[in-house]
């Protein structure tokens, strides 16, 4: 234990203050953290939803393409793949930094642009192709989303650990040091008061 002494238990005191002030704190952290998390991951939910939507209908619109032009031309336009100039940015939400997505170019493109004469086609291929191309462009909105979502679950995990640590560990020690102390000093205070009224009693006779 300290040494009981008034100077630290004032000390310890105001340490027990400073640890509770900290608890607030971290606390407010959290929940703005978690009302921050909560507002995110609504989108991101729906987002994701909308991306298996699509991808289904992509899919069934795929079939009918392999049923009309046959699986050897539809393999035949397959192309090597595009640099669309994505960008890993670092960014920041409540002073947490996550990675966001941006790119520079859509990955959305016109039946012209796709390096085949799409009037030889049927339209099943070409909506089946423009889907997929919007899945890919949502898909890293979705990215972008889940990188901040997982920073705001790392940091509320990590938040509440330390709130943890401080009210079941760091604030009952100091309660049970300020209670020892002070009970001490009581004592103390007591016993001397008993000896101060004793050696009264010897010095000054009664009358």
């Amino acid at each position: 234990m300290i040494h009981p002494t008034r100077t630290n238990l004032l000390g310890l005191k105001e340490k027990e203050r400073s640890v509770a002030g900290s608890v607030a704190i971290l606390k407010a952290r959290r929940q703005a953290m978690i009302r921050e998390f909560l507002a995110t991951v609504v989108p991101f939910a729906r987002s994701r939803e909308e991306v298996k939507k699509r991808y289904a209908a992509a899919m069934a619109e795929m079939r009918l393409a392999l049923g009309h032009e046959g699986r050897s031309v539809v393999e035949s336009l397959e192309g090597g793949g595009r640099d669309l100039g994505v960008e890993i940015t670092e960014r920041s939400v409540m002073g947490l930094r996550y990675r966001d997505v941006t790119v520079r170019e859509s990955p959305v493109r016109g039946a012209a642009e796709r390096g085949y004469d799409y009037r030889s086609t049927s339209p099943h291929l070409e909506e089946a192709l423009y889907r997929f191309e919007t899945i890919v462009e949502e898909m890293l909105v979705v990215a972008a989303i889940e990188s901040r979502l997982k920073r705001l679950g790392d940091e509320i995990r990590r938040v509440t650990r330390r709130i943890r640590v401080l009210e079941e560990r760091i604030q009952p020690q100091l309660r049970g040091e300020v209670k020892a102390i002070a009970q001490y000093l009581a004592e103390r205070e007591s016993e001397e008061h008993y000896r101060l009224k004793r050696f009264k009693e010897m010095v000054v006779p009664n009358p």
